[in-house]
């Protein structure tokens, strides 16, 4: 059985949506493209832009990472402006967005209300409020390796609803069947019952 990882930073990895590198060349294989907080250029945001419109193919399944990090030098007011520029951009072509989010959830979901196609939280880890928080203003969530390990992550995956979550590896080394196992095992559900719902929650973000 194939299990799809929804957020990858692996070449190799063709069953999943694959992030690119800021100013790389889309692959073949599912991707997705966006300008991470990390990489803001003040000085040449509209060559930023530029790289990322002219590189959305039919394998572009959606828009990101893209969000907020108060983690990053860059001024939260820019961040913003261009946050909302992605969710603009994911409008227009109708294809869901991807999200990196750092110390900045609230702000994140008072902007959700100008995104007019899905919106997933990717790498999952914090508090159970949080995640309530999300999931009632209609966000997705996506797990990752902590998931393995982490308790009380584990008892929110076993709280979020599994047509509001997705599995992924992120940049970490491992097997994504092994938490695939793992989640089916907290949902007290089948391998097979939890890979039919992930395919179904794609299905549902691509066709908005």
């Amino acid at each position: 059985m194939d299990f799809f990882d929804f957020h990858h930073h692996k070449k190799n990895t063709l069953y999943g949506i694959y992030n690119i590198d800021f100013g790389t060349v889309p692959p073949e294989s599912p991707y997705s493209i966006g300008i991470h907080p990390k990489d803001i250029t003040v000085d040449s945001v509209e060559e930023q832009f530029s790289w990322l419109e002219s590189n959305i193919t039919e394998n572009c399944l959606a828009i990101g990472e893209c969000g907020l990090d108060s983690m990053v030098p860059i001024p939260q007011k820019i961040q913003e402006q261009i946050f909302l520029r992605q969710i603009l951009i994911s409008n227009e072509i109708k294809k869901p967005l991807i999200i990196h989010c750092v110390r900045k959830f609230y702000e994140v979901i008072s902007f959700k209300k100008k995104a007019r196609q899905a919106v997933i939280i990717h790498g999952f880890n914090k508090k159970e409020r949080i995640a309530e928080d999300l999931l009632k203003n209609n966000f997705y969530l996506s797990f990752g390796k902590a998931v393995l390990y982490h308790l009380s992550l584990q008892e929110i995956v076993r709280n979020t609803p599994l047509d509001k979550m997705f599995l992924e590896t992120d940049n970490e080394c491992f097997n994504i069947e092994e938490l695939y196992s793992k989640v089916s095992e907290l949902k007290g559900i089948s391998l097979e019952q939890l890979n039919e719902q992930i395919l179904e929650n794609l299905d549902t973000i691509k066709n908005g």
